[in-house]
């Protein structure tokens, strides 16, 4: 869905092929345990129903999502389809920051920044300092576990904004009885497709109880809240999402560094879920840990392209340039690829 230059069912496997033949419950149910799952040889006629990095006890896991068949239907199909990224477009993405310019702007950062270090807190996220990668102590080490607690709370929030601006808008829509000119489709699309990041990263973790909880807590006051805030200033709300997304593509990068550096083993050759292959598409010999986190992060860098550009236009005038059809198709124009991303989003001017 964006540019790369600068911004961006069913049984799965479980584990990496060369996994440690090691076995240890988690001690605690709640966000910051660092204890984990890792594979038995002895419960290789439990692979289907254990999952990896589980803070549930494993005699009360269940199927994620099982497929639902009747009489008369095989499977559900879903109306979007993902755009298909290249290997040499994922790989190209990289961290962008968009300056604030106004009050608005300040505002929406200000809230990322905050929201970022309670986050970073309940999840135990930690990353080095900048130019100080080398000299990590052991409090900046992420393990697989911290990466999947962090990846699933975040998703399970994330899915928020588009949902309620979609909403707010086809409300909206109605009341005036006037068209909306595009907003709706892409607004929706981006919750559904935050929504795939975390049926996907639950098919290598079940949460906690207390993780549950938390959620619960999250998603209540956040919607609430964003509701409220999209009433009042729906151009500082996309604003914040721009913002969000880009401390996501952030996070993502550094999970795919790590891995790439030798830092999380576990996931070396470990295959991404089915629900994963089959809504990204995903090729033979592409298909790992590695891959999945690039292709996730390329979604990110597009909902922060998308979210900044839509800051910038008339909120009750313009029509969604990534839903248009332009008069010059030949000169470059927002789209839902990442041929034209920009890391700042573009600008009115570029676009109206």
């Amino acid at each position: 869905m964006y540019s790369t230059s600068t911004v961006a069912l069913g049984a799965t496997s479980i584990l990496p092929k060369a996994a440690p033949h090691v076995f240890r419950t988690a001690s605690t149910t709640g966000l910051r345990t660092s204890s984990f799952l890792l594979y038995n040889g002895s419960l290789r006629k439990n692979m289907n129903r254990t999952r990896l990095f589980s803070t549930t006890r494993p005699t009360r896991i269940k199927e994620f999502f099982p497929k639902v068949e009747t009489k008369q239907i095989v499977e559900v199909k879903t109306s979007w389809c993902h755009p298909v990224f290249t290997e040499k477009e994922m790989r190209e993405i990289k961290y962008a920051h968009r300056n604030t310019r106004n009050w608005s702007d300040w505002v929406a950062l200000g809230t990322v920044r905050l929201l970022r270090w309670g986050t970073d807190f309940v999840t135990g996220y930690r990353h080095p300092p900048e130019g100080k990668e080398d000299k990590i102590s052991r409090r900046f080490v992420m393990t697989e576990h911290k990466w999947l607690v962090r990846f699933i709370f975040l998703e399970t929030v994330a899915g928020v904004p588009g949902m309620v601006g979609g909403m707010l808008r086809h409300l909206r829509s109605l009341r005036r009885m006037k068209r909306d000119n595009g907003w709706i489709e892409t607004l929706l699309e981006e919750a559904y497709n935050e929504r795939m990041h975390l049926l996907t990263f639950l098919k290598l973790a079940e949460p906690g109880w207390f993780m549950r909880l938390m959620v619960l807590g999250a998603q209540g006051v956040f919607f609430n809240g964003f509701f409220i805030s999209y009433l009042l200033s729906p151009r500082t709300c996309h604003r914040f999402v721009g913002y969000l997304e880009e401390e996501a593509v952030l996070t993502y990068t550094r999970a795919i560094n790590e891995i790439e550096a030798g830092k999380l083993p576990k996931w070396k050759d470990m295959d991404a879920p089915d629900i994963a292959i089959q809504y990204w598409n995903m090729p033979e010999g592409h298909r790992k840990m590695r891959d999945l986190l690039l292709y996730v992060r390329a979604d990110e860098a597009k909902h922060c392209e998308v979210n900044h550009t839509l800051g910038n236009m008339v909120q009750k005038r313009d029509p969604n340039p990534y839903a248009a059809k332009f008069r010059d198709p030949g000169k470059p124009h927002p789209s839902k690829g990442t041929d034209t991303m920009k890391p700042s989003g573009w600008e009115r001017e570029e676009v109206i």
